[in-house]
C-alpha cells in the first residue's frame, strides 16, 4: 500500500477512522501478521492519532500494494431473477457485474479485502447494479459510461488511508448504477452480528 494518503494527511482524522485502523490490526494481528508487543503499540498509537498521516504508517505494511495477477476475476449476472451478493467473502482484484433484467447487488460491507485496489467493470443492463461499500472505501466512477440509466455514487468524500478503493468502469445501461454506503439497517444488523 503506498503510504501516500489519497488525501491530505493533515485532515484530522474521526473516531470512525480510528475504530477502521484499530480492527485491522487486530485482523493481523490474529492472522499472526502482528505479534502481541506490536500490536499493543500501533493500538496506542491509532486510539491516540489526531491526523489521517499518523493513521497511514500503522496500517501500511498490512495490505499488498500490488494486486495479485493469478486471482481469477468474479463474474457475476443479475440475470432475469436478480442476483445479490453479500455477507463474508474475499473480494478479488477484478470483478465483472451485468444487471441482466432482474438487477444485482454487490455488498462489500462484510467482505475481506487485503488489496489497495479492486477493478469493478458494472453494466447495469434493464436491471441496474448496485454496489454497497464501506463508509471508509472511496470510489472512483469517472470512467463510467452513463448510458440512458445514468450513475449514481452516493459515497462520501472520504477514504480512510489504507482502505481499498474501487475503480469502477462500465455503462449504466438502461437501469442505471447507484453507489451507496450501508443503510441505517444493515448498520445495525452488523452491529447485532
Amino acid at each position: 500500500m503506498p503510504t501516500e494518503p489519497r488525501e491530505n494527511p493533515n485532515l484530522r482524522a474521526t473516531e470512525a477512522d480510528r475504530e477502521a485502523v484499530v480492527e485491522r490490526l487486530q485482523e493481523a494481528a490474529a492472522d499472526g501478521r502482528l505479534g502481541f508487543e506490536e500490536l499493543d503499540e500501533r493500538l496506542g498509537l491509532a486510539l491516540s492519532a489526531t491526523t489521517h498521516g499518523e493513521l497511514v504508517p500503522l496500517t501500511a505494511d498490512l495490505t499488498p500494494a500490488v494486486l495479485p495477477s493469478t486471482a481469477k476475476p468474479l463474474v457475476l449476472d443479475g440475470g432475469s431473477h436478480g442476483l445479490s451478493r453479500s455477507g463474508r467473502w474475499q473480494v478479488p482484484p477484478h470483478i465483472t457485474v451485468h444487471g441482466g433484467s432482474g438487477g444485482a447487488t454487490v455488498d462489500f460491507t462484510e467482505t475481506e479485502c487485503v488489496l489497495s485496489e479492486v477493478g469493478v467493470e458494472a453494466h447495469g443492463d434493464k436491471g441496474g447494479v448496485t454496489l454497497v461499500v464501506p463508509d471508509s472505501w472511496a470510489v472512483d466512477s469517472d470512467e463510467v459510461d452513463p448510458g440512458f440509466g445514468g450513475v449514481t455514487n452516493r459515497t462520501t468524500a472520504g477514504h480512510l488511508p489504507g482502505s481499498p478503493l474501487i475503480r469502477l468502469t462500465g455503462t449504466g445501461g438502461s437501469g442505471g448504477l447507484y453507489v451507496r454506503h450501508p443503510s441505517g439497517r444493515q448498520r445495525r444488523r452488523q452491529q447485532r452480528t
